[in-house]
C-alpha cells in the first residue's frame, strides 16, 4: 500500500487532502487561533491559503485531512519523504481543541507509523518546537527517542527563533509497548 492511501481505525480517518476539504480545514484551524504562535507558520486568516498551498506544492510532502466520523478535526503530514534513505518525518500536525487528550493523536501516529514502516521506511522523525511540551510528551508516549535539540534552529512566522527538539522512532523499535 502506498504512503498516501487512506488510513482508518477507531472511527478516525486520514485521507490525502483534497480541495473539497479546504473550507472545513480552514474552520478547524481557526478554532484555536492562539496555538499558531508556536508553529513555524500560521493557518488562520490571511495565512491559511498560502500556508496550505505551500505544503501542497512540496513534492516530498503528503498532506492528510484528519476526520473523526464526518467532522474534519485536524491535519497532519509526511514531510521530507526520502525513499532512498528510507526516512521521513511526521509533522505539521494540528488537532481542534476538543480532540486533544481524546486518544486521537495516538491513533493518528500509530496509523502513520505502521504505514511508514510497512512501506520499508526505517526512520521516522518528529521536529518539535521546545515550547510545545504537549507534543514532546505525546511522541515520548509512543516511544520516540529524543536525539537532541537544535538551538535557534528556525525562525517562525512570528519572528521567534525557535529551538527544535528532534525525536525519532526506528523500524526495529516499533511497535513500542509502554510498560
Amino acid at each position: 500500500m502506498t504512503l498516501d492511501a487512506p488510513m482508518a481505525a477507531e472511527g478516525i480517518a486520514l485521507m490525502r487532502f483534497v480541495e473539497a476539504d479546504r473550507e472545513a480545514l480552514r474552520a478547524a484551524c481557526a478554532r484555536d487561533r492562539d496555538i499558531w504562535s508556536i508553529y513555524p507558520y500560521s493557518m488562520v486568516d490571511e495565512h491559511f491559503d498560502p500556508s496550505l498551498d505551500a505544503r501542497l506544492e512540496k513534492q516530498d510532502w503528503i498532506v492528510f485531512t484528519i476526520r473523526r466520523g464526518a467532522d474534519v478535526v485536524g491535519v497532519t503530514c509526511y514531510i521530507g519523504v526520502d525513499p532512498k534513505n528510507r526516512s521521513l518525518e511526521i509533522g505539521g500536525t494540528y488537532y481542534v481543541p476538543s480532540q486533544r487528550g481524546s486518544g486521537l493523536n495516538a491513533v493518528v501516529k500509530r496509523l502513520m507509523l505502521e504505514r511508514a514502516f510497512g512501506n520499508g521506511f526505517r526512520r521516522v522523525q518528529f521536529s518539535i518546537d521546545t515550547r510545545n511540551g504537549r507534543s514532546m510528551r505525546a511522541v515520548e508516549k509512543i516511544g520516540a527517542v529524543h536525539e537532541g535539540t537544535l538551538r535557534k534552529h528556525r525562525v517562525t512566522w512570528t519572528g521567534h527563533a525557535r529551538d527544535t527538539a528532534i525525536y525519532s522512532i526506528l523500524a526495529d523499535e516499533w511497535p513500542f509497548t509502554a510498560g
